[in-house]
């Protein structure tokens, strides 16, 4: 057995151990669990091998976080951080084919809630760090590893609470790896194609709240605070926000042109952009904001008008794109509804650029000879958006080489969420590559 076949031959062990231990966040600090246990579950597996490893809870119990430094050949260059999320989203037992917390390696997959989102990435980053210990490898640069709470639910427990209250265990970090890239799609024969993300909508939760004038169902209201936040939830979650390119996505466009021979005209974006099949979904998504209404909330009884009426909406907004998006919305609701956000986390966009992506060019291209990397932008959101106040360039790279006919986007968050073994395989060996000349 060689020695990269150490961290290969764990790697699978590793996620479906992680998949076991039940970690979902529902945002609620009394009902979200198993991080400490996952943490305690890491650092373990990181002191076994020599790592010094520093545990810590995030601004309440429980929402733990595990953090290492792997020194570098030259402390003089900028430090990479390699993070990843411990929690995952909720899963119902019965609507699954297996159990979505047995970690369940069958029909050449590992199954289960985080098997894509992001027990994968953890379980190839863990067994790289303990195979690069056991080694004695020495990488270029100093890596920092970070295992952390809360992303699912925003990261006020995880990577919000640890950039504003801990910036220190990120000294150096010039650059960031994370979650949602580095996955390959196939065209044609045999090319694939692996989409690097290098930008980020923004999240925008937004709460809206009207007011009115209470009394009985039975009269007459010309103030019913359910009517103005009805309509102003209408009005924008009717609305389409102006399309938009920006250079990420223009850049994803013009070398998917290149490689497939589609052809994405600006009078028929969105058009064109479905030709891409599953993909779509995401992509079609970073080309204009959105705001999605999600949830509704008013009065107590059938026969009593309430006094306030509120609702949420779920905004995501491209990068520069917040001025302007304020400007839209406030026009849309109207003089009788106030916001508020309950979250918002600001849009990112790196340059793919620069030594870092080469590394991950490179990377890909020695284990698969077909692979071209393309940047893109993620719809939804990850901890990038927290590191990036440090300063970091951030990325999305969690490579994985997957079947043709696998519809991956519908995999996160999804039921019978899953990743194949060769994919964790594959992955554990780009990513040594990569952290070796990164």
């Amino acid at each position: 057995m060689t020695r990269q076949g150490a961290a290969e031959d764990e790697v699978v062990e590793l996620t479906s151990e992680l998949i076991r231990i039940d970690t979902t966040n529902t945002g609620d600090l009394d009902t979200t669990t198993g991080e400490r246990e996952a943490a305690e579950y890491v650092a373990g597996k990181l002191t076994e091998v020599g790592y010094e490893v520093e545990v810590l809870d995030s601004g309440a119990p429980g929402r733990s976080n595990v953090f290492c430094r792997l020194p570098g050949a030259d402390p003089s260059r900028g430090a990479l951080l390699v993070h990843g999320h411990l929690d995952v989203v909720p899963a119902d037992p019965s609507e699954w084919s297996v159990h979505p917390f047995s970690g369940a390696v069958q029909d050449g997959y590992v199954w289960g809630r985080g098997a894509v989102d992001m027990k994968d990435m953890v379980g190839m980053t863990l067994a790289v760090a303990r195979q690069f210990k056991r080694d004695g490898v020495v990488p270029p640069r100093d890596i920092v590893f970070a295992f952390v709470a809360d992303e699912e639910a925003g990261g006020s427990y995880g990577a919000q609470w640890l950039v504003k209250h801990r910036p220190d265990l990120f000294e150096g970090c010039t650059e960031a790896v994370g979650e949602v890239g580095g996955f390959s799609l196939t065209f044609g024969e045999d090319q694939r194609v692996y989409l690097i993300e290098a930008a980020e909508k923004g999240i925008a939760w937004m709460r809206l709240r009207a007011r009115g004038k209470p009394g009985h169902g039975s009269f007459l209201h010309d103030d019913n605070a359910v009517t103005h936040v009805a309509e102003a939830v209408a009005r924008l979650g009717n609305h389409r926000f102006p399309l938009v390119l920006t250079d990420t996505v223009r850049a994803f466009l013009e070398q998917m042109s290149e490689l497939t021979g589609l052809e994405f005209p600006e009078d028929d974006l969105e058009g064109s952009i479905a030709k891409l099949g599953p993909l779509s979904r995401i992509v079609g998504a970073t080309v204009r904001d959105t705001a999605n209404p999600t949830m509704l909330s008013a009065g107590y009884k059938a026969n009593v008008i309430p006094s306030t009426a509120e609702a949420v909406v779920d905004c995501r907004v491209l990068p520069g794109r917040e001025e302007a998006f304020l400007r839209e919305v406030d026009e849309l609701l109207g003089p009788d509804v106030t916001r508020e956000w309950v979250q918002n986390l600001r849009a990112v966009e790196t340059p793919f650029a620069g030594a870092l992506t080469d590394a991950m060019a490179a990377a890909l291209r020695e284990e698969d000879s077909t692979a071209k990397t393309v940047p893109y932008m993620l719809s939804g959101g990850t901890d990038a958006k927290s590191f990036a106040e440090l300063g970091m360039q951030c990325y999305g790279f969690a490579p994985l080489r997957l079947p043709p006919d696998l519809d991956f986007a519908s995999l996160f968050h999804g039921i019978d969420e899953r990743v194949p073994v060769d994919a964790l395989t594959f992955g554990t060996r780009v990513l040594d590559r990569f952290l070796r000349t990164c």
